[in-house]
Formats: structure tokens, sequence, C-alpha cells
């Protein structure tokens, strides 16, 4: 497992290495969301080799993102929460939320001793990671999981350190199903933890819940899977138990879908979706455009890699356990794009 990794790891650091090359090598330089990192690697890898333009994207998390896209930093920000009304107050120009792919958070854990996916509900993973229940064998725990002999073992809550998209999306789902969540540390990509450590990056999170025993985290799908890590099912609106798959993120995507405007900016949560086959933790990850461009090669350059990855860079997504955009998705995108104006007022 630790092998495995490692392996994800260097993945990740291949990407840091790239981005710490000279930046006048680049044609454009992004940075942010750690959830969707994985495909950007892989989409950045295809591009330049099919058009000679070379981006450098750096997953220093949806807060880092943001912010060197507020201060100019970056041509391009990414981000898995949507930008506040008080973020995007402070940005020089108008921006536009494009959607890339859709992906789902896990619930992660370290048991061993126990075989098949645990059953999770909302309000318990809440009461696990405000530390109201401790033990693994709780009776809260039990309940959902009639049958399984569960380990007197004491729960290690494993938690984010960085400013974050998957602690948005993941605590965008804890306040949707408890109040006591809602009411306490709420949602956010940075929230004031109550009990457990910490770890930077999905990959961190993913590195402490390998190694310790009892523990347990959150983390994107495709960590999760590339590292062989058990992860629950977890109940949703519908009342069903649902594991996170690239079929029930989709399931979760399409009624908000169906019911998106022409002209909408895609600031939405699909979390706690309706609908017996939705997995209840899944959202957009998105990608931060100036509306207008003030250098109109590189807006260019953004717009059709922005094209490109909404259309045919999206068959690379099921590989890496990401969920492909909905057609009509896209096609509400292509307007979007159009509307990006290549030079400066």
């Amino acid at each position: 497992m630790i092998a495995r990794l490692h392996s994800l790891a260097g993945f990740t650091l291949a990407g840091a290495v790239m981005a710490a090359g000279p930046l006048a090598a680049q044609d454009l330089n992004g940075a942010g969301a750690s959830f969707p990192n994985p495909l950007y690697q892989t989409w950045m890898t295809t591009y330049a080799a099919k058009t000679n333009v070379k981006i450098n994207y750096q997953p220093i998390g949806s807060g880092g993102g943001i912010k060197q896209f507020t201060e100019g930093v970056v041509d391009f920000g990414a981000t898995d929460a949507p930008m506040t009304d008080e973020e995007i107050s402070k940005l020089k120009r108008p921006a536009l939320h494009i959607p890339t792919i859709l992906g789902a958070v896990v619930v992660t854990y370290n048991l061993p001793e126990v075989k098949q996916p645990l059953n999770l509900s909302g309000p318990v993973i809440a009461d696990i990671f405000l530390g109201k229940i401790t033990k693994w064998n709780a009776p809260d725990i039990a309940a959902l999981n009639k049958g399984v002999a569960l380990p007197n073992k004491d729960i290690l809550v494993v938690h984010r350190t960085d400013g974050s998209g998957t602690t948005f999306i993941f605590t965008d789902f804890l306040a949707s199903v408890s109040p006591a969540w809602a009411s306490g540390p709420g949602k956010g990509k940075d929230v004031k933890w109550p009990t457990g450590l910490g770890g930077k990056g999905n990959e961190g999170v993913s590195g402490q819940v390998s190694q310790v025993p009892g523990s347990i985290g959150y983390v994107e799908l495709a960590y999760a899977r590339q590292n062989k890590l058990a992860y629950a099912a977890v109940k949703n609106a519908a009342g069903a138990f649902v594991l996170p798959s690239i079929e029930s993120t989709t399931a979760a995507a399409a009624g908000a879908a169906a019911k998106l405007p022409p002209t909408t900016d895609f600031r939405v949560s699909i979390v706690n979706a309706p609908g017996k086959d939705a997995y209840p933790i899944a959202s957009f990850t998105f990608i931060l455009v100036s509306e207008t461009q003030p250098d109109a090669v590189k807006g260019k350059k953004l717009v059709d890699f922005l094209k490109w990855a909404i259309h045919d860079g999206q068959a690379a997504a099921p590989g890496l356990f990401y969920a492909p955009l909905p057609k009509n998705i896209v096609t509400i995108l292509d307007k979007r794009l159009a509307v990006v104006k290549l030079a400066a007022k």
C-alpha cells in the first residue's frame, strides 16, 4: 500500500516539479485544487503533445488557487469550492466558473479486520468528525452495519490542514445533513476541526489513513482507488447506501444539470442530491477564468484549452475515477466560453 501511495505522491510531485520550472517556459500558468490534479496533469501532458501549448499547474489547494487568481499571479485558478460573494468582490475583473469534471469525496478508513465496505450515514459521519463518536463499535455505527464484527478500537480523525475544496465539499455535505455540524464547524474550505490530526492535500490525508489503523478521513475518489484504501457506502437523500463511483457521481449531477439556466455561473452545490442511485458527497470542480483577458494571445490559448478539455478531454476522466460532464452542461459551457473577451478594455 505504501508503494502505491508513493506512486501517486510521485505523480503529484511530478506536477509540482513541472510547476517549479521557469515560468517563462510555459504558455499558461495555473494553480489551485488538488482534487482534480491527476486528471489535470494528464490533460496538460496530452494537450502539449497535440498543440505544443505548455501549461504549468500547481496543485496548492483551492484556497491558494483563488488567492493567486485574485492577485493575478496565474492565468487561471482552480477550485472545488465556488468563490464566495466576498471573494468575488476582490477580483479586478469578472470571472467565470467553468466546471471541468465531476468528482466524489469518499469517507476512507483503516480497519483491516473489516472486509466489506462499511455503511455510514451523514449524521454519524458528522458525529465522528465532531468527536462525539469515538469507538468503531459504537452503537450508532453498529446499527448501520448489522452482522459486521466491528472492532473495539478508537477512531482517529484525519482532516485537511490547507484551504481545500475537498474540505468544502465534505463540510457542505455534513452541514446539509447534521444541524450540529451546521451550527458548529459549518461549511468552508478551512474550518475549525473539533478533533483529529491534519494532513496537507489529498495525498497527505491518504498517507495518514493508510498508515494509522483505526483512522478515518476524507479524500477524492481517485486517491482512495489508486492507493487501495477502503471507503464507505454513504446513505443518500433517498435512504439508500451508495458507494462512490463514476455512475453514482453522474447520478448526483443529473438532477442539478437539468435545472441549470443557460446563463448560470455554476456556483451550485449537488451534495445530498435526490435519487436512489446518487452518491451524496459529489461536486463539480472548476477552473476560474477572467471574463476579460488582459493578454489576447494567452486568452485565446486558455479558451482553446478549455474547449478541448470540456470536449475531447472528458474521455480521460473515467480512467482516473472522475465523472465526465453531462452533455447539457457542455452545451451551456460552450456558450459561456463564447463571452470571454480576448483583450482588456
